[in-house]
């Protein structure tokens, strides 16, 4: 088990993840290089986020 940088929740990195999740681990690894440090929920939320925010990463 993990602790998650952004929200301090423990979380399991084998975890299934969703295509948000993935979509944020690739902006995790890529943008703000802090991959694997992050739980599915904030990786999703970030996603998200970039998705209505960010449409320069939306192509």
């Amino acid at each position: 088990m993990k602790i998650c940088t952004l929200c301090g929740k423990e979380y399991d990195e084998a975890a299934a993840r969703s295509l948000y999740a993935e979509a944020g681990e690739w902006l995790a690894g890529e943008v703000w290089q802090d991959s694997g440090e992050l739980c599915q929920l904030c990786l999703e939320n970030r996603a998200r986020l970039v998705m209505m925010y960010h449409s320069e990463y939306n192509s």
